[in-house]
């Protein structure tokens, strides 16, 4: 077990806290993915899943590969309009 936590030798800079800012729409549908899976298996427990649910799940999803996309068209030189 570790007794020690690795020292914070700096913080962040201005270019870290930039790509963060890029990929939060990324983040932020992953998040709702996970979000809609745990309502899933919340429900598996009360009834099971509605249809409604599993609409949150795909609408989830989506997101993601919007956002995985629109993410992949800003940063990548080749792709760029």
């Amino acid at each position: 077990m570790r007794k020690h936590l690795a020292p914070v030798t700096a913080e962040p800079i201005a270019a870290d806290l930039a790509a963060i800012e890029a990929e939060w729409p990324l983040i932020a549908a992953e998040l709702d993915v996970l979000d809609a899976e745990i309502t899933l298996l919340y429900a598996e427990d009360h009834g099971g899943p509605t249809a409604l649910d599993w609409r949150r799940l795909r609408r989830a999803e989506a997101r993601v590969t919007r956002a995985a996309a629109e993410l992949t068209a800003r940063t990548d030189p080749r792709r760029a309009a």
